[in-house]
């Protein structure tokens, strides 16, 4: 940004603008600076989120206390939960993924580099809009899983629900472009020789954790649009007073918030796979195991959620199917713990501070683990749920799990990204007291949840050891936070007066240490070729050219799989695949809701009619089709003909929406009536909005081959929007054979 402003008269006016690095910063698409983007971005937010924490074990640490009152509490409960989950350890570990995954690949930057740069603006730009709600004075005070109804008109008058809300959606799309960033720029730009089984396993495991980003995060936002039209436009989706019911909610979240748990924990596993076998001086054991274990996972964190759920009334075979997948996930998680040990076992172990914290994360995550497991069993789940059992088992996953992996990869990989070694000393300090502090804090949480302290609670009375226990509590917090600030006080130092780290201080295998520390904006001069899961290992002991000349890159890459779909239709199919789970959230409320209103409901509905203008929806698939044929024989002037037709078909639909709207609109039939109507429109709003962003798209490709950007040679974005268009067509198969054929068959 420039500023002019005129001296005395005669003068010239001066310029002030911001230095260069601002705008390198602010502009950058190089992955390596979002990646450190993201890690100061989460290291703020956990600052925060940690002072969050201590107001509430100061609060808690005696009886009866009244450092803060109780809607005070709840909000600082409410953001210190919804801090740490969604702008801290989520995105923070995406940020390592941004940083190192296309390193560790061989890759130069992300596969949509503008897209990545999104990403974390979406993040920020989220974040802040939720921490916008302070200074607004609507503090958001439900929890960060944000229960129906409470969250429902009148008993949350105030906005703090809808910054809560809106925050979310827009990290939450943030979060989903980095998913499918991550999934492409894996599988399209791996370096030659680079085949699965030498993929790294927290290359790995980023990209699992994609998949259930792509699977989950879309259910959340499918909740919070409907919980946002409550607010907004007095929809009925979960006001228990008309019909809504509050246990959808719990539905939609939780088949996000138990993969989420996976989210924020198998990036963790991966740097964990990474730095053990280097201070063991092992390979991993078991790679393959491993790996398929986080697959194992990832199916199956969606068949857990409603173990969150119990208490509910979900019915005896409801508990029993989700207690037994509850139980099952726990073999391919304990998998992992013994591929751990087994690469520790009879290795040439360095008891370096990376290598302590990842030490420290087998103990504490197996003891979170084994609580977890006991979940599992209903009868006792109902005992312990929404005790502070609960409380110490989630922090034992995520903080004694995630965080200590965390860690243990900051003083991993801070040479890499610094080019500076952090101090071991001031390091082993900082382990010490962040495991000591850990356990202080949330150990006791056990012993409290038993005795029967309920969580959520912003007192309690004087009962027989509570005031001990959460005394012990409020103290191992402060060692934690001493702890933090050795950490701050590490990273300042060493930037400022480290040693050099070299580009391979830690002898360690995978291509990320294959550059220079920190890596140039290139990553690599020229693209190296990979012969096995430890390249430079092949560089020490076999003597292996890592960049050889380019015939031997593309007989090396003649035996790998790499999809032959152009990066732009595999990245949209890829993001349309979360659009699956979006719209089956909406259907799940539609299915659930359609008959429970009498008038209006679907039978006023004209089929007939909205037949006829699904027929031109329809058609417009085959004329995109045969508009693709056209450009295929190098025939422009057919491919613009067809393409009119097909942007001429999708119009028709529209204005067939449009007049069906107008029209039950006439006859008093709004979104706002009933159960139905809520469902009604939201669902089929929806989609039509999807359908004017294809036809937008259609439009400019059209536009673009008479420029000639879209020829024979240059088909991309004709079949990138192809693949957007059709998957439009098949949703309105899907929502007009359920909404309007269903109604008129049964």
């Amino acid at each position: 940004m420039a500023s002019v402003a005129s001296g005395r008269s005669g003068e010239k006016p001066y310029s002030v603008r911001a230095p260069d690095w601002f705008y390198d910063w602010v502009a950058t698409v190089d992955h390596k600076k979002i990646g450190i983007l993201y890690l100061v971005t989460t290291g703020i937010f956990f600052l925060i989120g940690g002072i969050e924490a201590m107001l509430m074990r100061i609060q808690l640490a005696q009886p009866n206390m009244k450092f803060l009152s109780p809607e005070a509490y709840n909000a600082v409960f409410t953001m210190h939960g919804t801090t740490m989950v969604f702008l801290v350890v989520m995105p923070l570990l995406l940020g390592f993924a941004n940083y190192f995954v296309p390193l560790q690949i061989g890759a130069r930057d992300m596969a949509f580099p503008r897209l990545n740069a999104l990403s974390y603006w979406l993040l920020l730009f989220g974040g802040l809009l939720l921490y916008f709600s302070f200074v607004a004075g609507s503090v958001p005070d439900i929890g960060w899983f944000a229960y129906a109804p409470l969250t429902e008109r009148p008993y949350a008058m105030s906005n703090a629900v809808d910054y809560w809300t809106v925050g979310l959606l827009v990290t939450g799309f943030g979060t989903i472009a980095t998913g499918v960033n991550l999934i492409v720029t894996v599988v399209k730009l791996r370096a030659p020789g680079m085949t699965p089984r030498r993929i790294p396993v927290f290359t790995w495991m980023s990209v699992i954790n994609s998949l259930i980003i792509i699977g989950a995060i879309p259910s959340l936002t499918a909740a919070q649009i409907m919980l946002l039209f409550d607010r907004q436009f007095n929809t009925a989706f979960f006001d228990a007073s008309r019909g809504g019911s509050a246990v959808l909610w719990q539905h939609l979240f939780w088949f996000f918030g138990h993969p989420e748990v996976y989210i924020m924990v198998l990036p963790a596993f991966g740097m964990l796979s990474e730095i053990i076998p280097v201070f063991a001086r092992k390979p991993i054991f078991g790679y393959s195991f491993l790996v398929a274990s986080g697959a194992a996972i990832a199916f199956l964190s969606f068949l857990v959620w409603a173990h969150h759920m119990f208490t509910t009334g979900l019915g005896t075979w409801g508990n029993a199917f989700f207690g037994a997948a509850s139980m099952l996930i726990a073999i391919p998680t304990g998998v992992k713990i013994f591929n751990w040990l087994g690469t520790i076992w009879g290795g040439q172990i360095h008891f370096t501070t990376a290598m302590k914290f990842c030490l420290a994360f087998l103990a504490l995550f197996t003891m979170g683990g084994v609580t977890g497991v006991q979940f599992a069993m209903f009868p006792l789940d109902w005992q312990v749920t929404d005790s502070y059992y609960i409380v110490a088992h989630f922090h034992y996953v995520l903080f004694g799990g995630s965080f200590f992996a965390v860690m243990g990869a900051i003083y991993y990989w801070f040479p890499k990204i610094a080019g500076k070694l952090l101090d071991e000393r001031l390091g082993t300090w900082n382990f010490w007291t962040l495991f000591v502090g850990f356990n202080l804090t949330f150990f006791p949480m056990h012993i409290l949840g038993l005795m029967g302290m309920p969580r959520r609670v912003y007192t309690y009375q004087d009962k027989p050891g509570w005031g001990d226990i959460n005394l012990l509590e409020t103290f191992g917090t402060g060692i934690m936070a001493i702890s933090v600030l050795i950490l701050l006080w590490n990273i300042v130092a060493s930037l400022m007066h480290g040693r050099d780290a070299g580009d391979n201080p830690w002898d360690a295998w995978t291509l990320e240490w294959a550059t220079t520390s920190p890596p140039p904006e290139y990553n690599f001069a020229r693209t190296p070729v990979v012969g096995s899961a430890r390249p430079l290992y092949d560089v020490e002991t076999r003597n292996w050219d890592l960049f050889p000349p380019e015939e031997t890159h593309q007989a090396h890459a003649a035996g790998m799989f790499v999809s032959r779909m152009p990066t732009p239709q595999l990245g949209v199919l890829v993001f349309i695949s979360s659009e699956v789970v979006f719209f089956g959230g909406l259907l799940s409320a539609y299915i659930d809701y359609h008959a429970k209103s009498n008038h209006p409901g679907p039978h006023e509905l004209d089929v007939l009619r909205t037949g006829i203008f699904s027929i031109a929806l329809f058609a417009s698939s085959g004329t995109l089709y045969i508009a693709e044929r056209h450009l295929g024989k190098r025939d422009n002037a057919g491919f613009r003909r067809w393409m009119l037709i097909t942007i001429a078909l999708g119009a028709i639909f529209i204005a067939g929406q449009i007049w069906e709207y107008a029209t039950l609109a006439g006859e008093g039939t709004t979104l706002s009536v009933n159960l139905f109507t809520s469902t009604f429109f939201t669902l089929t709003g929806f989609h039509g909005f999807h359908v004017i962003v294809g036809l937008c798209a259609l439009a400019v490709v059209t536009w673009l081959s008479f420029t000639g950007d879209v020829t024979h040679e240059r088909d991309v974005p004709i079949r990138s929007v192809a693949v957007y268009w059709h998957f439009v067509d098949a949703v309105w198969v899907v929502l007009f054979s359920t909404i309007y054929l269903w109604t008129a068959l049964f």
